[in-house]
């Protein structure tokens, strides 16, 4: 049963939204299992594919709704952020026949050729903000697996669907909507949850908001999109973060939400507010310079002044062994040692390659 007045507490992680479509909210996010209200049992496809380690999961819910021997016909990607493609690869090795689509402007980041522009924690707004620095940002490449939607707006295994090019919170963002009912798979064009907050994150409290605000590189774009949405008189919203909304509270939170967003949800202060990220077909081209807070700055140069203080100290100090520059497995200059994390069997990544590319931006 939709509600716009839900929360975490009343309402499982795994249940139907409409008929043709189920969610299954992967902790903070959330993903789809889309098909023929008229053949339950037939085709199927999935969009998006959650966090780093659900694929098992991911997996067993297929099968309770499917059967275990029905894989769907795509895997559909809204785009290819971490929380939403991390389970991708072990999904691809139990499904190997299985192709996935996404966006032309969004396959550098699936096929190793690109980072995203970096996340940007100085936008505020609360915890899942502030601690966007630590999560993962390397490209992701699932190769000749990953193919362009087609460029006629159709939607591969889901007859009925279309669709739609959302820009902003990445290059290559899109959205899922089936024009019969009205009923949108909008990714994170559009959230119901204030996504910055790890209180609202939690309790998963119903409203209209943008796109996750320190993971979105150009802002003019996602107004744009958000406008584009509104237009759309839509009757319910699936969205990548937050419990699905319908009716006239969407509507009217959403039409809310595209007439004031720069006021609203454009942060104030955040690297890409003024400049937004650019990139094209083979990926990120332009990042702006990232922003340094005062207090972080006041951080920085009393660690250099004790820094400087400590190796002067030392080195006052006569008859004592000096001990090597770098450790086994820490990376001690261009020429040193790099340490490399195992990322888990549900990320495909080139340590090689990741080294270059992640490095290529601050």
């Amino acid at each position: 049963m939709l509600s716009n007045t839900a929360s975490r507490a009343d309402t499982p992680a795994f249940t139907p939204v409409v008929p043709g479509l189920s969610v299954l909210r992967d902790v903070f996010v959330n993903l789809y299992y889309a098909f023929d209200p008229a053949q339950p049992q037939g085709p199927w496809v999935l969009i998006d594919a959650g966090l780093p380690g659900s694929a098992s999961k991911i997996g067993a819910h297929a099968a309770e709704l499917f059967g275990s021997e029905q894989p769907p016909a795509a895997i559909l990607l809204t785009h290819g952020h971490f929380d939403h493609v991390g389970a991708l690869d072990g999904l691809l090795k139990a499904w190997p026949e299985v192709p996935v689509f996404a966006h032309p402007l969004e396959l550098p980041y699936l096929t190793g050729k690109s980072s995203y522009p970096p996340p940007d924690p100085t936008v505020g707004g609360g915890m899942m903000a502030y601690m966007s620095f630590v999560y993962p940002k390397h490209p992701y490449d699932f190769g000749s697996r990953v193919q362009a939607l087609p460029a006629d707006g159709s939607v591969p295994g889901l007859p009925g669907w279309r669709w739609l090019h959302t820009p902003g919170h990445t290059f290559g963002h899109v959205s899922f909507f089936r024009e019969q009912d009205k009923v949108l798979v909008a990714g994170d064009a559009m959230t119901t949850v204030k996504g910055e907050s790890g209180l609202y994150t939690l309790t998963q409290k119903q409203e209209v908001h943008g796109p996750p605000a320190y993971f979105t590189p150009d802002w003019d774009s996602a107004r744009a999109s958000v406008e584009l949405l509104a237009r759309m008189d839509i009757e319910v919203a699936a969205t990548g973060h937050g419990i699905p909304m319908h009716g006239d509270e969407l509507r009217r939170q959403l039409t809310a939400l595209a007439a004031q967003f720069d006021a609203v949800e454009r942060p104030k202060v955040g690297r890409y507010v003024k400049q937004p990220a650019t990139a094209d077909g083979g990926g990120v081209r332009f990042i702006p310079p990232p922003l340094v807070n005062p207090w972080v700055k006041g951080l920085a140069i009393g660690g250099a002044v004790l820094g400087l203080l400590a190796l002067a100290t030392s080195g006052g100090r006569k008859g004592r062994s000096q001990k090597p520059l770098g450790k086994p497995g820490h990376y001690t200059g261009p020429a040193g040692p790099r340490r490399y994390t195992d990322h888990g069997p549900d990320q495909r990544y080139s340590q090689q390659r990741t080294d270059r590319i992640e490095t290529q931006y601050p």
